[in-house]
């Protein structure tokens, strides 16, 4: 394996590739994104959930998750990544950090969204697409928490700060 990857976990609508983007570019490391992989390896998400199901998907991701720990640089897996128990044992090696929104925040980032756990009735039978995030958001809540090793909160202030920090940090190897 080469160097420990920095590896953005967190909500969907938290910024990761955006962040994570930037992230790369301020450290000169290369940026991979486990969804973009899926995507430009197998078509758009939403139509892989529609097709073959949810764990068709997770396991195209994982596989893409696993590759791009792999490569090293700046790593955003998609929001549900961390639920594989590999991808969990896999984080251990690696400088993880969770990027956290506001319900209130997000709410502009997912509106009128196609991303598949967002569609339809949620668990409680809420069709709110925001109602479903922070379920979601919730439900995961604890294992990101768990697996990070520094938190970062989008949810306010210009995306470069956000940015700056992650950079710092990464740079400096501390732990905020």
């Amino acid at each position: 394996m080469s160097a420990p990857a920095i590896v953005l976990i967190g909500p969907m609508g938290a910024g990761k590739s955006s962040v994570g983007r930037r992230v790369a570019k301020a450290l000169g490391m290369p940026f991979y994104d486990s969804d973009a992989a899926v995507v430009a390896a197998h078509g758009p998400i939403e139509t892989i959930f529609a097709e073959r199901g949810e764990a068709a998907f997770r396991a195209l991701e994982r596989d893409a998750v696993r590759a791009g720990l792999q490569r090293g640089g700046v790593v955003a897996l998609g929001g549900g990544a961390v639920l594989d128990p590999d991808t969990q044992a896999d984080l251990a090696g690696h400088r993880v950090v969770l990027l956290t929104v506001s319900p209130r925040v997000v709410a502009g980032r997912v509106g009128g969204t196609r991303r598949p756990l967002l569609q339809g009735a949620g668990e409680g039978g809420e069709t709110d697409a925001v109602a479903r995030w922070q379920q979601v958001f919730e439900s995961r809540r604890a294992l990101y928490e768990r697996l990070a090793d520094a938190v970062f909160d989008t949810s306010s202030g210009p995306l470069q700060d956000v940015v700056d920090r992650v950079a710092e940090w990464a740079g400096g190897g501390s732990h905020e």
